[in-house]
């Protein structure tokens, strides 16, 4: 496929002389170039392992608590102050 791309003039020359010692187009040397990053970027991805955070219980949260209300979580964890964030 034919497309049109920008790219720096110190790439360009590099790549064209791996093309040329090689014995190859500049096409196919560019193609397998933005292969390989491609290749890096899928690895990279599939390195990311799936978390398994710690719950306390289970069922999530219980029936009625709201997460926002703070003084509410405060009085659920005991604490006689609720902890507010900073102004």
């Amino acid at each position: 496929m034919r497309t049109t791309v920008n790219i720096d003039a110190d790439v360009l020359a590099v790549a064209k002389q791996v093309a040329t010692r090689a014995h190859r187009s500049l096409g196919s040397v560019m193609e397998d170039a933005l292969r390989c990053m491609l290749a890096s970027l899928d690895e990279r991805a599939g390195d990311r392992s799936i978390v398994t955070l710690p719950a306390h219980g289970c069922g999530g949260v219980r029936s009625g608590v709201d997460l926002d209300n703070t003084e509410q979580l405060a009085e659920l964890l005991g604490d006689d102050e609720p902890t507010r964030a900073p102004a």
